[in-house]
Parts: C-alpha cells; sequence; structure tokens
C-alpha cells in the first residue's frame, strides 16, 4: 500500500456500523440501516499511514449523552498515552428544531456541574443551539457538549473513543443503565460559555472554505482543484477524502457521497466540474 500512495493512489476506507440506543432505522441517503437496527454511527476504519484522525457519520433520533473528552496533555499525564478528543462537526440534515447542546449559559463551577450532573438539571444549564444543514462547529478538548435528536452530522476528530459521560437521560442498554464517568468527567470539564463567534460558522452550499486550521488536524471543503494556497498546507503528506456532492476521483479510484478515502496525495484529488455551478464538493482533511 505505502508505495501505491506515495505514487498518488488511494485506499478506500473499511466501513463499520454501529448500533446507538439513540440510533436511527431510517438513515438518510445513500446509508441504509440493516433491518431493525438502530444505526448511530458509521465509522470510517483509519488506515495505518494516517492513524491520527476518525471520519463519522452520527445519526441521532433522540439526544445523546451530555458528555466531554480530555486533552493530550490530560490523558498523558493520567498514563493512558496521546489519548485526547477535539473533533468538529458539519451539520449534514437537521429536522425542524433540531439542537447541539455545547458549553453552559453561565459559567459553572464544578461543585455545581457534579450537582446538575447528579440531578438531571445539566441539559436545562446548557447552551442549545438551533442548526440547519451547513452549520459548522468545532469542539475543543474539555467541552462540554450534547447532540440534540433529529441531526445528523459529519464528525471529525482526534482518533481517540475515550468519551466521559456526566448525564444520560436514565437510559438502559441490554437492560442496565448506561454507564456513566462522574469523577472523570468533572476532573477535565469546564463550566464555560462556548466561544459561538470563535468557533462556529455557516458553511455556504458552494464553493471552498477553509473549516479548520490546526493546531491538531486541518479540514476543508474543496470544490475542483484545490486554491493554491490550500495545496500548499496539504503538501508533502497523505490526507483523508469525503466526498459531500458528486462522485470524487482518488487516485484511479471513484469515492462517492457516504464513503471517505485515503489520498496519497492531495494532487490525485479531484471531480467532474472542477467547481463551476452545481458541481461536486468534498472533505479533505489531515493531521498538522
Amino acid at each position: 500500500m505505502a508505495g501505491n500512495l506515495a505514487a498518488g493512489g488511494s485506499t478506500a476506507l473499511p466501513v463499520r456500523m454501529v448500533e446507538k440506543v439513540w440510533g436511527c432505522q431510517l438513515l438518510p441517503p445513500p446509508f441504509v440501516a440493516p433491518g431493525g437496527l438502530r444505526i448511530g454511527e458509521i465509522w470510517f476504519e483509519p488506515p495505518a499511514a494516517l492513524p491520527e484522525l476518525l471520519v463519522k457519520y452520527i445519526f441521532a433520533s433522540e439526544k445523546l449523552s451530555v458528555q466531554v473528552h480530555p486533552c493530550d496533555a490530560q490523558t498523558q499525564d493520567a498514563g493512558l498515552g496521546r489519548q485526547g478528543k477535539e473533533e468538529c462537526w458539519l451539520v449534514v440534515a437537521a429536522e425542524p428544531g433540531a439542537c447541539l447542546g455545547i458549553g453552559f449559559d453561565a459559567p459553572l463551577s464544578p461543585q455545581a456541574m457534579r450537582a446538575a450532573a447528579l440531578d438531571g438539571s445539566i441539559e436545562s444549564l446548557m447552551t442549545w443551539h438551533a442548526v440547519a444543514p451547513g452549520d459548522f462547529f468545532y469542539i475543543p478538548a474539555n467541552t462540554v457538549h450534547a447532540i440534540g435528536a433529529g441531526v445528523s452530522v459529519i464528525e471529525i476528530q482526534q482518533n481517540s473513543d475515550i468519551t466521559y459521560r456526566l448525564f444520560d437521560y436514565g437510559r438502559l442498554e441490554n437492560g442496565q443503565p448506561r454507564q456513566l464517568h462522574l469523577d472523570e468527567s468533572i476532573a477535565v470539564a469546564k463550566g464555560e460559555t462556548y466561544d459561538l463567534a470563535r468557533w462556529h460558522r455557516r458553511v455556504p452550499d458552494a464553493g471552498p472554505v477553509t473549516l479548520v486550521d490546526g493546531p491538531l488536524f486541518r479540514l476543508d471543503r474543496v470544490a475542483g482543484a484545490a486554491l493554491p494556497e490550500v495545496a500548499a498546507r496539504y503538501a508533502g503528506g497523505p490526507l483523508l477524502v469525503v466526498p459531500l456532492r458528486g462522485a470524487v476521483r482518488v487516485g484511479g479510484d471513484l469515492v462517492a457521497p457516504g464513503g471517505c478515502a485515503l489520498a496519497g496525495a492531495l494532487e490525485s484529488v479531484g471531480f467532474a466540474g472542477d467547481g463551476v455551478s452545481g458541481g461536486g464538493l468534498a472533505l479533505i482533511a489531515q493531521p498538522v
């Protein structure tokens, strides 16, 4: 594989469908849930050539748990290695009234946060942002957050599975309450308001957009050939490609929306339309 990638080849990433108690039996096209299963996430398995990032689709028929992720420094201090988790969401579908909970309406002390998690009032203390397709949010580590019902997002994140649950509405999984991580959550969570002006943006329907430019990864939406300044930032390493509209050519392969591929170089990525009206769109992502 390494030789193929060095020559500008591609690898379509294996797909894993993950059942969740809050998942959906009916998924937005082009996805189809196996009969009777509630699919909450679709993972694209990180490749050996680029293990730092994980791309997911998330489909929520119910609210996800109120949760928080640690940063790299915190997991390293805990002896877990570099397992921090920063992530970002691009909303691709939203039912009327759908929201994302991020941060709090007012600063909250650790003691108050613990009490609110225990009595369930933490949900009402969070700031719930009404969303529509095209809303983009970056979620720094230590930010308390929850995805609301009726929202579908593409998530690009550090490849870590460390999630600490503060509150989960008393839900059961396999007949048992889902595990909470109250001590771990309080140790890393910031009881802060979310800086919407810094971390959120509305993404236009067409054209190239830089969404994240470090410090952990970069993320752009491209429309046809990447702009020179984008190409310069992605030079010299493999990247992930997520088609949004129209099939994307990655090396010698065509990758349709709903897929994700590893490209050996940005020069191997392109699609019909080259950014003209109605042409294709894709996300590209790369660790910094």
